[in-house]
C-alpha cells in the first residue's frame, strides 16, 4: 500500500483544494494517469500519479482544502511496484494503514466537484477560453453534471459567444498575488542572488528566422522566442550546475532539462509551467508544445508535472517593451534567465560601426551553487548558440 499525497505544485503552494476525482476505488491506475484535479491559488491543475496499482480508498472528498503532503488516497500497489519517494521538501509519507477487513471495495458513484461548482473537463475549459464562454453560465450534461465540450458549444451558440469576463474571481486574483508575493519574498530572503548581463547580437538569428518563415505556412512559422528557449536549454548542458535545485541545505542536480516558461494570465498573475526535455526537442516541436502550454495555462488546464518539474525559469518582457529583466529565482531552482525586447544598437562589425538587432540577457543565479565564472560561461554559450540558429 502507498499513500497518494497532495502534491506541491510550486514553492508558493502550501495547500490545495481537491476539485474532482478522476479515478474511484477499484479503478486501476498507471504512471502518468490523471487521477484528480486540484485548485491552487494560481490555477486548476490536473494531478498525475506516478505509480501503478489500484485505488484502494479515497481519504479526502472534493471541496476540501488540505495542506501539501496530506494523504488524499490509498493505492494498492501492483506486484513489484515500490512506493515513490516523498517529493523534495516534504517529509516521507507515513506507511499507509492496512485496509479494514471488509468486502472488496465497491466502485463509488461519481462525485461532484467543489461545493457549488460543476466539474469541468479540461477540454471543455480550454474550449470555453477559446470561445469566450463564461463557464459559470454553462449547464453540464455529463456524468454528475460535468461540463463537457458539447455543453460549451451549446452555450456559445445560445449566447453568441459573449465577450469573456475575467475568468478568475477577484479573490482568486488576490490570492494569486499573495502567493507570488510569498514566493518572491522567500526567494529574496533565502537565496543569495547575483546577476550577470550580456548584450547578445541577434542579427543572424533574426535574419535566419525571417528566411525560414518565408518558406513556411503561417500556422507553422516559428517565433524567435523558441530560439531563446532552445539556446538556454543547450547552454545548460555546458553549464549543468545551473540546472539544479537547492533542497534541505544542499544542491540537487537534475539530469533532465525542463524549462519553466513564465506565462501571464488573463486578469493578472502568472504561472511558469515546464516545457519538458527542452534540449532534446526540435524547434518545430518546441513551437507546438509552447503554443499548447501557453493556451492551457491561460485556460487553467495544466498538469501537475508541468507545475512541479521546471529546473530553470525563462522570463521575457520584450512584448511589454522592457529592455532588460533582472528577475528573482523561483525556489527551489537556482537560476532564472530574463530577456528584454529586441533592440537596435550600434556595433562594430568587421571594423565598421553598423546597426544590429540585439537582446539583453540577464542571468540570476544562486551564489550557494554558482559563481560569476560559471554564469559568464553560461551567457557565452548562449550567445554562441544563437549565432548558429540553423543548428538549434
Amino acid at each position: 500500500m502507498a499513500e497518494f499525497l497532495m502534491p506541491i505544485l510550486g514553492a508558493d503552494m502550501t495547500a490545495g483544494t481537491l476539485v474532482e476525482w478522476r479515478r474511484q476505488p477499484g479503478d486501476a491506475v498507471r504512471r502518468g494517469d490523471i487521477i484528480a484535479e486540484v485548485e491552487t491559488d494560481k490555477a486548476d491543475v490536473e494531478v498525475e500519479i506516478f505509480m501503478n496499482g489500484v485505488v484502494e480508498k479515497i481519504l479526502v472528498e472534493p471541496g476540501a482544502k488540505v495542506p501539501v503532503g496530506t494523504p488524499l488516497a490509498i493505492i494498492a500497489l501492483a506486484a513489484g511496484e515500490e512506493a515513490p519517494a516523498a517529493p523534495p521538501g516534504l517529509p516521507p509519507a507515513a506507511p499507509a494503514a492496512p485496509p479494514p477487513a471488509v468486502a472488496p471495495p465497491q466502485r463509488a458513484r461519481p462525485v461532484a466537484a467543489a461545493a457549488g461548482r460543476a466539474p469541468i473537463s479540461p477540454a471543455a475549459r480550454q474550449l470555453a477560453a477559446e470561445l469566450h464562454v463564461d463557464l459559470a453560465a454553462v449547464t453540464g450534461t455529463g456524468p454528475g453534471g460535468r461540463i463537457q465540450r458539447r455543453d460549451v458549444h451549446a452555450a456559445a451558440e445560445a449566447h453568441h459567444a459573449a465577450p469573456p469576463q475575467p475568468a478568475a474571481a477577484p479573490d482568486r486574483r488576490a490570492r494569486m498575488r499573495q502567493a507570488i508575493a510569498a514566493a518572491m519574498a522567500r526567494s529574496n530572503r533565502e537565496i543569495p542572488h547575483f546577476h550577470v548581463t550580456s548584450t547578445i547580437d541577434m542579427a543572424r538569428a533574426v535574419a535566419w528566422l525571417a528566411e525560414e518563415n518565408k518558406r513556411r505556412k503561417i500556422a507553422d512559422r516559428l517565433l524567435y522566442g523558441v530560439l531563446l528557449i532552445k539556446a538556454v536549454a543547450l547552454a545548460l548542458r555546458e553549464v549543468p550546475e545551473l540546472n539544479a535545485s537547492w533542497v534541505d541545505e544542499h544542491v540537487v542536480p537534475h539530469e533532465s532539462i525542463h524549462t519553466g516558461i513564465a506565462v501571464s494570465l488573463p486578469g493578472g498573475g502568472l504561472v511558469a509551467p515546464a516545457l519538458h526535455d527542452a534540449d532534446g526537442q526540435s524547434l518545430d516541436e518546441l513551437m507546438r508544445n509552447l503554443r499548447d502550454l501557453v493556451m492551457r495555462a491561460r485556460a487553467g488546464s495544466l498538469r501537475s508535472s508541468e507545475m512541479s518539474d521546471p529546473t530553470i525559469t525563462i522570463t521575457s518582457l520584450g512584448d511589454e517593451g522592457a529592455e532588460a529583466v533582472s528577475g528573482l529565482i523561483y525556489p527551489p531552482q537556482v537560476a532564472l534567465v530574463g530577456f528584454g525586447r529586441l533592440l537596435e544598437r550600434p556595433m562594430s562589425v568587421d571594423g565598421q560601426v553598423v546597426s544590429r538587432s540585439v537582446i539583453i540577457a540577464t542571468l540570476a543565479a544562486d551564489h550557494r551553487v554558482a559563481d560569476g565564472h560559471r554564469a559568464s560561461r553560461f551567457l557565452a554559450a548562449l550567445e554562441r548558440l544563437l549565432q548558429e540558429p540553423e543548428k538549434l
